[in-house]
C-alpha cells in the first residue's frame, strides 16, 4: 500500500475517553480519590472534550468498576451542544427491545448524536465460551439494528426468540446509529464482519495494523458488507519528545508490579485474545518499552485492554496518527492520564492540525 500524503487523507473522527471505569490516575496503579469515577469527575472530562473540539467521547462499561454507562449518558446528554457520545453496552445484560428503547431515547436527548460501542465481554457471574458469546453478540446487533431502524422483528435464534413491533419512538435520523466493535479472535472478527459498522483495534505495530485492516476488509466483502476502521490508544504529547518520554516514565514511577497485575486481572476480558496480544507487544518491546517509534507499551503494565500509548512531540504524534490514517483508520479513540489534563494538551497541540469530524 502506498501511503497517502496527509492532505489526501479523508477526515477522521477524533474521540476522547471518559473514565467511568475507575481508570484515571496521576501515577498509574496508585488510587487517587480525586480521580475516582463519579458523575462530577466524568462529567468534567466530557465537557473538557467538547470544549477542546473533539468529535466524540467513549463512555466505557464495567460491572465491578466505576459508574453505570447508560445512566451517565442520560445525565450528561442535556449538557452537550455538539459532542457525540459513544456509549458502551455489554451484550446480554439487557433485553433487546428495552435496550433499543433506551438507546433511541438517548439519541433523542443528544439530538441524533448517539453512537454505540458493542462489547462482547462475559457478564458478571457468567463465563461463556468465545463461540457462543460472539454468536449472541451478532444476534443482539441484528435485533438492535432492526428495532432502531423502526422495523418489526420476527426472530428465532440461539439466544433470543422475539416477535415484536419496534418501539413507537425513533432515532432522530430514523435509523440505527453506528455500531463500533472490537475483538481480535477469529470469532470476534467474524462477528464484526457480520454486524459492525466500525471495527476497532487496540495499539499494535504499523505492519500488524495494516494486516488486520486487510483481513477485515476481505471478511466484510465476502459477506457483501463494508467496514470502517478505528484505533483505540493512549497518548502522551508534550512540546518536545524528551518531555513526552519523561511524562510517560513519570506515570509508572510509583507502580508496584503486584498492584499492576491486580488491576489487569480485574477486567472481565483479561484473558481475551486482544489482551494477550497487548501483553505480547509489551514483552517484545525494547528495554525502554517502545514497540516501535513513538509507540510505548509501558502503560499496559497497569491496565487491561488498550495497553500502549503514542508518545512524542506534536509533530511526532501527528505523524503517527497520519500513518494509521494512510492504512484506512478513520476513527481514533484516545485517552491519557490524568484524562482531563491530557485531553487539554492534545486539544491544544495536535487536534487543530487534524482534518477531523464525526463519522456519518
Amino acid at each position: 500500500m502506498t501511503a497517502l500524503p496527509p492532505t489526501a487523507l479523508p477526515p477522521c473522527e477524533v474521540s476522547w475517553f471518559s473514565a467511568l471505569c475507575d481508570d484515571d490516575y496521576e501515577f498509574l496503579g496508585v488510587p487517587d480519590a480525586g480521580l475516582a469515577s463519579s458523575f462530577e469527575h466524568c462529567r468534567d472530562i466530557v465537557l473538557a472534550a467538547e470544549a477542546g473540539g473533539f468529535d466524540n467521547v467513549l463512555l466505557p462499561s464495567g460491572y465491578g468498576l466505576g459508574i453505570d454507562t447508560l445512566a451517565f449518558a442520560g445525565g450528561i446528554a442535556p449538557m452537550l451542544k455538539r459532542l457525540r457520545l459513544l456509549t458502551a453496552i455489554r451484550c446480554g445484560e439487557m433485553w433487546p427491545p428495552q435496550l433499543a428503547r433506551q438507546l433511541i431515547t438517548l439519541d433523542q436527548m443528544l439530538g441524533g448524536r448517539l453512537t454505540v460501542n458493542i462489547i462482547s465481554s462475559d457478564m458478571p457471574g457468567e463465563t461463556l465460551a468465545s463461540g457462543p458469546r460472539y454468536r449472541r453478540t451478532v444476534e443482539l446487533m441484528h435485533l438492535l439494528r432492526t428495532l432502531m431502524n423502526g422495523q418489526p422483528v420476527d426472530h428465532a435464534g440461539e439466544f433470543y426468540t422475539l416477535k415484536i413491533d419496534p418501539p413507537r419512538i425513533r432515532t432522530v435520523s430514523g435509523r440505527a446509529p453506528l455500531f463500533y466493535f472490537g475483538g481480535l479472535s477469529e470469532d470476534a472478527r467474524e462477528a464484526a464482519a457480520q454486524g459492525a459498522d466500525v471495527y476497532l483495534m487496540w495499539p499494535d505495530k504499523i505492519e500488524a495494523v495494516k494486516a488486520i485492516v486487510e483481513d477485515m476488509r476481505r471478511r466484510a466483502t465476502a459477506r457483501g458488507r463494508t467496514l470502517r476502521f478505528g484505533y483505540r490508544a493512549h497518548v502522551v504529547v508534550r512540546e518536545t519528545e524528551a518531555a513526552a518520554r519523561t511524562a510517560a516514565e513519570r506515570l509508572l514511577s510509583r507502580l508496584d508490579a503486584d498492584a499492576g497485575a491486580a488491576i489487569r486481572a480485574k477486567s472481565l476480558d483479561s484473558a481475551s485474545v486482544g489482551v494477550r496480544r497487548q501483553a505480547e507487544l509489551r514483552e517484545a518491546a525494547a528495554g525502554d518499552g517502545y514497540a516501535e517509534a513513538n509507540l510505548w507499551t509501558g502503560i499496559g503494565r497497569a491496565r487491561s485492554g488498550a495497553g500502549a500509548a503514542i508518545v512524542g512531540d506534536p509533530d511526532q504524534v501527528l505523524a503517527k496518527l497520519n500513518a494509521y490514517r494512510a492504512l484506512g483508520i478513520e476513527a481514533f479513540i484516545l485517552s491519557g492520564y490524568p484524562h482531563q489534563a491530557e485531553c487539554d494538551l492534545f486539544a491544544r497541540h495536535v487536534l487543530p492540525r487534524l482534518d477531523h469530524g464525526a463519522l456519518v
